[in-house]
Parts: structure tokens; C-alpha cells; sequence
């Protein structure tokens, strides 16, 4: 089952070393990580994702409540949650092709933010399976390059990961 993962830890160096290196360990794999400093500049907020049962998940909770750097944990999947990612996609447009990969971004509500005379540089946010359907949508050999953040999301309503 997929998991999202999202903890508050001190923003110190070694932090971030310590939590991967546990997943690492249990030969877990994370299949997205994004990190960055809260509005409290001695914390920062990472959020991942791994593919975890309910035992190896819980397993995973205790192990990384253990680590002193870790302040606070909340397995977003347990609750309803938002998430969200962006995906910067550069596609092979040319001629005849360029109305079509237009249309495409339009559909999923991303946005052309370069234009260049054989291509389009396109940002599109919304959740893993979106960008993989957007992907997915596009013609065989169109994608040049892209790039992802990871996923990162908030619990819903009065669910909140703080102190």
C-alpha cells in the first residue's frame, strides 16, 4: 500500500542523513522525498512516500519516533489529506503537433510557461496519478525531458502536524 509519510525534525545537518538511513536499513525504498525549512527556522517539514504494509508501517513509525531528531510523525494515509506535485515537462511540438499538445495541456489544466520554436515547456500540479495520466496522454517520443518534486500534501480539516 502506498504511504505518505509527513514529520516535522530538527533543521539541523545529519537530520535528514539519519531518516533515510533508517529506511535504507529495512531495505525500505522511499519513492519521494521533499524537505524544506518550516515557518519555525529550527524545524523542517519532509514529507515521502514508500510502499508499506500496516505492520512494516508501524514498524517504520516506532523505529523513526526513536530518532531524537524527529519531533513529530503523521502517516497522512491514515486520514483524508490533500496532496500535491508538480512535474516540469518539456514536449516535442512542432507543426500540426503543437495545436494537439496544446489541447492536452488545457485538458489537465497545466500551463505553457515556455514557448521554443520546436517545443513547449509545460508545468502541470495536481497528484502522482494525474501527472502519470498527462504522461500517459501524450503522443509516443513527444516527452524531451522532465522533472518532478515529490509529493507533498496536508491532512484535511483539524488534522494538523505541528507542535
Amino acid at each position: 500500500m502506498r504511504r505518505i509519510i509527513s514529520l516535522m525534525l530538527e533543521n539541523e545537518a545529519g537530520s535528514l542523513s539519519r531518516v533515510v538511513g533508517l529506511f535504507a536499513q529495512r531495505n525500505y525504498n522511499i519513492e519521494s522525498l521533499t524537505v524544506a525549512a518550516t515557518e519555525d527556522p529550527t524545524l523542517s517539514r519532509l514529507t515521502l512516500t514508500t510502499t508499506a504494509s500496516d505492520t512494516q508501517m508501524e514498524q517504520m513509525t516506532k523505529q523513526l519516533n526513536k530518532l531524537i531528531e524527529i519531533v513529530k510523525l503523521v502517516d497522512l494515509t491514515d486520514g483524508e489529506h490533500i496532496e500535491r506535485e508538480l512535474m516540469l515537462i518539456k514536449i516535442k511540438a512542432s507543426g500540426a503537433q503543437r495545436a494537439e499538445v496544446k489541447r492536452t495541456v488545457d485538458i489537465f489544466r497545466g500551463q505553457i510557461v515556455d514557448v521554443m520554436p520546436n517545443s513547449y515547456l509545460v508545468q502541470l500540479i495536481g497528484t502522482s496519478e494525474k501527472l502519470d495520466a498527462f504522461m500517459r496522454a501524450l503522443a509516443d517520443g513527444a516527452i524531451l525531458e522532465t522533472v518532478r518534486t515529490g509529493v507533498t500534501g496536508l491532512g484535511r480539516g483539524d488534522k494538523i502536524l505541528s507542535l
